[in-house]
């Protein structure tokens, strides 16, 4: 077992607009930084948004850290970008940035995706993967059937862990097709109550997860409740504390 206890830290940022409408990169990295993370997976990004003052949010909230950043763009309108990052001070590679599958018909729906990096943690490499599903639930199906397949988590050799918000409860079908292959982490820590993190002003409900591969062992999970963070955007973030078995 290795001595190395890695943190990592999942957000969905909300655009970097808090719950009193105000727009703040510079909050969102404070709430981030605070923590001191050693992996940081974010969604809901904005990249050169008019709506955003056309800043590159994940460009900044890396060099506000002092991390690296890994983005996959869901959707692409004209030149303006809105998705999810992974960054991360440790030495990384990006394994694969790509769409999850959707439903037609269905008006309104944003494209939705994930991104995967190896990040070296203590010479031993960790496969990290972030999402950000939908709201429709055979939407969600589908993605977690593609996540869970052959592309992405089944094709994960080592120590794995899927995050991110997926819009979805315990109790639903998108998280029993994920932990057939992957163990929930509160769970495995055996969390009770469980550590929920929307909405931040009144946390009530579980949606954004920590699946992890048998290679993981949890030390950890919390989410912060300071004042800052519970106006800086929608969602808590959520973190785990882990070492990686040999």
């Amino acid at each position: 077992m290795q001595t190395v206890m890695p943190r990592l830290l999942t957000y969905n940022v909300h655009r970097c607009i808090g719950t009193d409408r105000k727009l703040d990169v510079a909050r969102i990295a404070e709430v981030i930084a605070a923590e001191r993370p050693d992996i940081v997976c974010l969604q809901e990004l904005d990249v050169r948004r008019i709506r955003t003052n056309g800043v590159d949010q994940a460009s900044e909230l890396a060099s506000l850290l002092g991390m690296s950043s890994r983005f996959h763009p869901a959707m692409t309108i004209e030149g303006e970008e809105y998705g999810d990052a992974i960054l991360t001070h440790l030495p990384d590679r990006l394994v694969k940035a790509d769409s999850l599958p959707t439903v037609k018909g269905i008006r309104g729906l944003e494209p939705r995706g994930a991104i995967w990096s190896e990040i070296d943690v203590g010479g031993t490499k960790l496969n990290v993967l972030n999402t950000h599903f939908g709201l429709v639930p055979n939407e969600q199906r589908r993605q977690a059937r593609a996540l869970a397949g052959k592309d992405w988590v089944g094709n994960c050799k080592g120590p794995t862990i899927l995050t991110g918000d997926f819009n979805a409860t315990s109790i639903t079908r998108p998280y029993g097709i994920l932990t057939q292959h992957l163990k929930d982490a509160q769970r495995v820590l055996g969390l009770r109550p469980s550590v929920k993190t929307f909405p931040s002003s009144f946390p009530a409900i579980r949606i954004d997860h920590f699946f992890v591969s048998p290679h993981i062992r949890i030390e950890k999970i919390y989410t912060p409740s300071t004042p800052l963070a519970r106006v800086a955007s929608d969602h808590l973030p959520l973190l785990i504390d882990f070492q990686i078995a040999a």
